[in-house]
């Protein structure tokens, strides 16, 4: 595994410090799904848990599309996996799904995301529950969001094949 990825700047302006640690976490989830196979991608966490890999890649792609698109944009954009049938169907239905269609629209969310985001002010708001939400702290939760889910993702690497690491 090659880790290509870029550490946030210790002084920047704000943008450009919430922007590089979620680019930096988004970089994270893809370099702990690096080199896997389809099988090891979809294998899960321990009982209870039904975490894979996989899942965690489509819980982001959903993610990305609920805050940048629907929530900070107001698109009207359907919600990814099913998830609106089934709350938890980007973890659970992970059998028989796509690795590379999880990851390309996982991909396509975040190129969406960083444009939306690029072009937004931080002091923009969207609504979520009907509530006022800065995206600001869209980005800000993301960041949380990702450093969750890979702390997850971490643990699940060390389980398939042993590796760990930042």
């Amino acid at each position: 595994m090659t880790d290509n990825r870029m550490d946030p700047p210790y002084i920047a302006d704000e943008r450009t410090m919430l922007t590089t640690f979620l680019d930096w976490h988004r970089d994270t989830l893809a370099f702990k799904c690096e080199g896997l196979t389809e099988e090891q991608l979809r294998l899960r966490s321990v009982e209870p848990s039904g975490l894979s890999l996989l899942g965690l890649v489509r819980h982001m792609a959903h993610v990305e599309r609920a805050w940048f698109r629907r929530v900070l944009k107001a698109e009207d954009v359907p919600l990814l996996w099913d998830k609106a049938a089934h709350q938890d169907a980007d973890f659970d239905d992970v059998d028989t799904a796509s690795v590379e269609e999880a990851f390309t629209v996982w991909r396509e969310e975040v190129e969406i995301a960083r444009r939306i985001s690029a072009e937004t002010s931080l002091d923009a708001t969207g609504i979520r529950h009907g509530r006022d939400c800065s995206h600001r702290w869209i980005l800000v939760h993301m960041i949380e969001e990702y450093a969750r889910h890979n702390g997850h993702a971490d643990l699940l690497r060390e389980r398939i094949d042993g590796v760990t690491g930042e």
